[in-house]
């Protein structure tokens, strides 16, 4: 009896000590032989800390001014005051302009030295670091009762993004990605489509406001791309067509003549949704470039070919 009690109270020991260990692990990240013998691998760790840290932060502030800008924006609903025209048909609603003073105002609080580089105003210089903001994509839609017009937000770093929100407030749908974590939909995981044959797959594209200049250029490749695949449709919001692809209800996108404001969230989006973004003509996209091809990957080969040809 004596021999199993001291076993019993030599287990409750192991088990104390497991936990008190596991303990550390969980606030830390280390056992103690860690936190004793590897100072280097804590402080990386404690940087690695603090900048996932200010991540979740600056992609908390991106929501949080998509989805103040987004309410803003549904109770002007038939309402879009002021319509300037930018072009013959490119035109600009006050309701554009105050979401975009809107969404500035809570990046400039939270981040004061970061630039800026917006639709309707002048790019300010900043930091190094970058906010590409599109306070109302599909601002003609908008204008005109059309109910599929976005927020787009997008964070860049050394020319690449690294967070991406697209807010929908018309569905309530809001579409984020942090490079290298993956993509969500309203907190919850989403993919690309699995479709590999192409003319199975259901597509999207878009006119840019420039397309009367060449318009054989434009229709040509929609004409191949309608050939060659089951349906194309064209409805008028690049941000959210994007965001259509990463979430598996395209199965691919293209266009040409974009702004970085159209797709800096939006190809990142793609990306992290396990998407391919590249130019049409197959190199790496920069949201910088002109054209974008964006697919669920089985296709793009494919649908840069057609493309290509044009």
């Amino acid at each position: 009896m004596k021999s199993a009690k001291i076993f019993e109270i030599k287990q409750l020991q192991k088990t104390q000590a497991y936990a008190c260990r596991m303990s550390s692990i969980f606030v830390t990240g280390f056992s103690r032989k860690d936190q004793r013998y590897s100072p280097r691998v804590i402080a990386n760790f404690g940087l690695n800390m603090a900048a996932r840290a200010a991540r979740r932060r600056e992609l908390q502030t991106a929501i949080a001014a998509a989805r103040a800008a987004g309410v803003f924006i549904k109770q002007r609903r038939g309402k879009p005051g002021r319509v300037r025209f930018k072009s013959d048909i490119n035109i600009v609603t006050s309701v554009d302009t105050q979401a975009e003073a809107l969404i500035i105002r809570r990046l400039r609080a939270a981040f004061p030295a970061d630039g800026i580089l917006a639709e309707e105003r002048p790019e300010e210089k900043g930091n190094g670091r970058k906010w590409v903001i599109d306070p109302l994509d599909g601002t003609t839609n908008f204008a005109h009762g059309f109910p599929f017009f976005v927020v787009s937000i997008g964070l860049e770093e050394e020319g690449q993004p690294v967070i991406g929100v697209v807010y929908d407030p018309v569905h309530d749908e809001l579409f984020t990605a942090v490079r290298g974590k993956g993509a969500l939909c309203n907190g919850k995981r989403i993919a690309v489509s699995a479709q590999r044959t192409m003319s199975r797959a259901f597509l999207a594209t878009g006119f840019a406001y420039t397309f009367k200049k060449n318009p054989d250029h434009f229709f040509k490749q929609f004409r191949s791309m309608m050939l060659a695949s089951m349906a194309v449709r064209r409805a008028g919001a690049a941000a959210l067509d994007l965001c259509y692809v990463a979430c598996g209800r395209f199965d691919g996108f293209w266009e040409l003549d974009l702004k970085p404001w159209d797709t800096a969230a939006a190809s990142l989006i793609v990306a992290e949704a396990g998407g391919k973004v590249t130019r049409i003509d197959g190199r790496p996209y920069s949201h910088y470039d002109k054209s974008i091809v964006a697919s669920n990957s089985h296709l793009h080969k494919a649908m840069v070919r057609i493309l290509s040809r044009e």
